[in-house]
């Protein structure tokens, strides 16, 4: 604006010193300044009669004429509600200014950015190909602003990439870049970055990153941090990178509003700033921030796909949502229950209001809605109060539209009522079928092959809890472990408990045995009725796929096996086993083990081998003592 202000006033006394020489520069100078209210003095003022100063009002006079047609096209340009009223300028002999051309293009795209017919005769008009030409010759001069919104127009219009117009604006962007405002390389990747990556403007958008990342001090508002963190996250690491820095030096003058968006951005992007969440967490707990009920779902959803557990928190999305629950709709119900679950949250009055709005919608709620608070139940091992009332309307739907579900729904639907011991025969028939079942026996997909244990976690109970089941079940070769369940990531748990173990049991235990149910024993032993061991290989394994051993088992004999607990295995702040876990345990002592369970809590207070050795031993003996006791 500067340089333009001093290019005009060169002009005006570039010409003045032609008109009157004999004149004082000063005067010049203030001559070019005169207002106006000049052209209304009166004819008898002395300067009046000086031939330099009557030339000079007559070319200010022209100057405002000028000006005041341009505020006139201003004018049209901004209230035009038809292209055809922009298109009647370019012909029309008015007084186009350097930045008309591109703010008439700017409208043009705004009126026909939803009338695809409108912007295909558009592009064929002869008058705005004019337009275009004349915006061409005069791009040098374009505004900043005007620039990057003109881009953003002529991507929005779909011109041609070969379009020497849209190149032309393209590359005086590029030779602008370091001349441009922060806001205005923010604007750029908030509303043309995408057309970028879909029309090959690769080039222009590295150097746009670029820029946005070493001039990322600039950046003043929060606002910014949010739309760059949301168009260009995915597209530059280092960027985000500075982005988060950013947020985090920004945090405290976010609103409810920006703190959610920065939420739901890294959820979408999977990125678990750790720090970043911490901030935005202790800001969410020590402001009053008034949540809104669209607020409170998205601060759910976030921190349940990132997993990132803060108790406070929890603590008061469940309290804001507590009351809105009658106001939620079915759709928002079964998101905020399948968000929770992903933190292992599990607030009892929450979850009751929850089963309480889908019995007070039972007419018309959706069986996808109905599956995932199902499903959200089961991860979290809760049985509510009214459980006769719900569950029967759970097999009242999907007694008709079970089968229509996708399979792996289907599969996760039943292993739900599995672990909630409200499975019914027919249910297990839909997913024990030969036709469903096979396709995930084949696949090796990991998505498939989660699916597959979950079928034989359901096969096993028909064998355990449901002996009196007589439809089809999983084929004996595909009880057979494979060894992708082996071959994973030892845990460090893991590690101490099978050391210590093996250095209990020696060669009187199994260790680390699959069964044919869908579950791993960290180890196994046999006793006597004596509580003295026996040899596991001589008696038979009917838990063994293929079973092995062909004595049986002498009377009053028992087999104990060792179930380790991780600290992902419970739910957040408790010490109750999520559902599949209890699954797990319920299904083992079902096939006549005596369990010793080792949690994490108390095994991680074992400091020495020998506290461990003594730990184990006496977890087994008070198992024996309790069977003895029942």
């Amino acid at each position: 604006m500067a340089a333009r202000l001093v290019k005009r006033c060169t002009c005006l006394l570039r010409k003045a010193t032609l008109v009157s020489p004999a004149v004082a520069p000063v005067g010049r100078l203030r001559l070019a300044r005169v207002t106006p209210r000049t052209l209304t003095f009166s004819a008898t003022s002395p300067s009046s009669h000086s031939p330099g100063s009557l030339s000079g009002l007559l070319e200010k006079e022209q100057v405002f004429t000028t000006r005041q047609e341009q505020q006139e096209v201003d004018q049209l340009i901004e209230k035009a509600t038809q292209p055809e009223e922009l298109l009647e300028l370019v012909g029309g002999g008015h007084c186009l200014h350097e930045n008309h051309a591109a703010l008439m293009l700017i409208q043009l795209s705004r009126l026909v950015s939803d009338k695809p017919q409108d912007r295909a005769s558009l592009l064929q008009d002869a008058r705005f190909q004019r337009l275009l030409q004349l915006t061409n010759s005069q791009i040098a001069t374009v505004w900043h602003g005007p620039l990057v919104r003109l881009l953003r127009s002529l991507y929005a219009l779909a011109l041609p990439t070969a379009c020497k117009e849209l190149q032309s604006v393209e590359q005086e962007i590029r030779w602008r870049m370091r001349r441009l405002r922060y806001r205005h390389l923010a604007f750029l990747a908030e509303t043309s970055a995408t057309y970028m990556q879909e029309r090959g403007s690769q080039e222009l958008l590295a150097e746009l990153l670029v820029h946005l990342e070493r001039r990322w001090a600039e950046i003043e508002d929060g606002r910014t941090v949010v739309a760059l963190m949301a168009r260009t996250g995915l597209l530059s690491e280092p960027l985000m990178n500075r982005l988060e820095d950013k947020c985090l030096e920004l945090v405290e003058q976010f609103s409810a509003d920006e703190l959610r968006k920065v939420l739901v951005t890294l959820a979408a992007q999977n990125r678990r700033s750790v720090p970043l969440l911490r901030a935005i967490s202790y800001h969410l707990v020590q402001k009053p921030l008034p949540l809104m009920k669209s607020v409170l779902l998205d601060l759910a959803y976030a921190f349940g796909k990132l997993g990132f557990q803060q108790t406070q928190v929890f603590q008061r999305l469940a309290a804001d949502l507590l009351p809105l629950t009658p106001s939620l709709t079915s759709s928002e119900v079964a998101r905020c229950a399948k968000s929770f679950a992903l933190l292992k949250w599990l607030s009892g009055p929450l979850f009751e209001a929850f089963v309480q709005h889908i019995l007070d919608r039972a007419q018309t709620i959706t069986v996808p809605h109905l599956c995932n608070v199902l499903l959200a139940l089961a991860h979290l091992n809760f049985r509510p109060e009214r459980e006769d009332q719900f569950f029967s309307l759970v097999h009242e739907k999907l007694g008709s539209e079970l089968e229509g579900l996708p399979p792996a729904l289907q599969v996760d639907v039943v292993w739900a009522l599995c672990v909630l011991q409200q499975v019914q025969e027919a249910e297990l028939r839909a997913v024990l079928r030969p036709e469903l079942h096979t396709q995930f026996l084949e696949s090796t997909s990991p998505k498939d092959q989660s699916t597959f244990q979950k079928l034989l976690h359901i096969n096993a109970t028909t064998q355990l809890e449901h002996p009196e089941y007589a439809g089809p079940r999983l084929p004996a070769s595909a009880l057979v472990p494979r060894l992708s369940v082996l071959q994973r990531k030892v845990t460090p748990l893991e590690k101490e408990l099978q050391d210590a173990l093996k250095g209990l049991l020696g060669s009187r235990g199994s260790f680390m045995v699959p069964t044919q149910y869908g579950w791993i024993l960290d180890a196994e032993v046999l006793l006597d009725p004596d509580s003295q061991f026996l040899p596991l290989r001589d008696f038979v394994a009917p838990h063994l796929a293929p079973p092995s051993g062909s004595q049986p088992l002498p009377p009053g004999a028992k087999r104990v096996a060792f179930l380790r607990w991780e600290y992902p295995n419970y739910n957040s702040r408790s010490r109750e086993l999520l559902g599949r876990f209890a699954l797990a345990r319920r299904h083992v002592q079902a096939a006549g083990f005596l369990v010793v369970d080792v949690p994490y809590y108390e095994w991680l207070e074992l400091k020495s081998e020998w506290q461990k050795g003594a730990y184990l031993k006496d977890k087994m003996r008070k198992a024996v003592a309790e069977e003895l006791a029942k």
